[in-house]
């Protein structure tokens, strides 16, 4: 499916890395790096989808976008946003106005506020709320509600709704689908999709990897806490040989349609990332030359961080 896309990103990723200050046995302190060099860009009116392993990262991401890092996070590389710099500062005054967030956890509600006001937010209407409502099937009196008398799949609903509320120029949505019936999961893909057409910018992390590759312009592969390939949606759903990079087929190949077919090796620890490419102890193409700086670069229409890829 092919969508308008804006040559200008919103969202520009430069080299992010990410570590944790933490405590290790002994009472060592240690910095566990769970984001190394990241890069990815979203544009107007296109849907970019993060999928890859649990573990990999992309939750993290999501965080740093949005600058609710916890306090014992540091982080390096740049972001921008709109070509300007996308600092604390810049973040905390557009978040909730020009950015929304779909976050993984439903305690991300308020506990102490009723539901119909933490939907309607700043500068929602009642009239959009009740449209809401009515599409994510939440009965009206859900409105009087406070979080704690939600079902957990009522509760992700009211955060897609609260979402969706306003017209914002980007969307960082981390896992918002799950808990919810497959019916729900792709209406509510789709009105990411329609926003999205309207000229907003969404980066989409999730699990409901079909649906993405369905609703979304562009995927990213997430392994280890980088991204090892961005590719257009259509090259997932012509198989295997259109993507680029060993993990990408990897990770095509343990789809449940595909018999859930495995790599052998486990994903690098981030307290002990290897020197060069990340994969190349599971790839059956490693060689010395995989030890050194993995570059991303263009191959075919995407990028890669391979240098076998081709």
């Amino acid at each position: 499916m092919e969508h308008e896309v804006n040559k200008s990103p919103v969202l520009m990723v430069e080299d992010l890395s990410v570590s944790f200050n933490m405590y290790q046995k002994g009472l060592r302190k240690n910095d566990l790096e769970v984001l190394h060099k990241l890069s990815l860009s979203v544009h107007a009116g296109e849907i970019l989808a993060v999928a890859g392993s649990s573990g990999s990262g992309k939750s993290v991401l999501a965080h740093a976008v949005m600058g609710i890092l916890p306090g014992n996070a540091g982080t390096e590389g740049r972001m921008f946003y709109n070509g300007q710099p996308f600092g604390e500062k810049e973040k905390r005054r557009l978040r909730g106005r020009e950015i929304a967030f779909i976050p993984q956890s439903v305690e991300y509600l308020d506990p102490l506020m009723r539901v119909g006001k933490q939907v309607m937010g700043m500068r929602g209407t009642k009239e959009r709320q009740k449209e809401l409502f009515r599409k994510y099937r939440l009965a009206e009196d859900v409105e009087r509600k406070y979080p704690f008398e939600l079902s957990g799949g009522m509760a992700r609903r009211v955060l897609i709704a609260a979402a969706l509320m306003e017209n914002v120029r980007l969307v960082v949505a981390d896992e918002p689908t799950p808990g919810l019936d497959q019916r729900m999961a792709r209406e509510a893909l789709h009105d990411l999709r329609e926003m999205a057409d309207r000229g907003c910018a969404v980066l989409l992390i999730t699990h409901d990897i079909d649906l993405a590759f369905r609703e979304a312009d562009r995927i990213a592969v997430f392994y280890a806490g980088t991204v090892v390939e961005t590719a257009p949606a259509e090259d997932f759903l012509a198989g295997k040989d259109a993507l680029r990079h060993p993990y990408s087929r990897a990770f095509l190949d343990a789809l449940p349609q595909n018999e859930f077919r495995p790599v052998p090796g486990f994903q690098p620890y981030a307290g002990n990332l290897p020197k060069g490419c990340l994969f190349a102890d599971r790839c059956q193409k490693k060689s010395a030359l995989c030890e050194g700086e993995i570059p991303m670069r263009r191959v075919r229409g995407g990028e890669v961080r391979c240098i076998h890829a081709e």
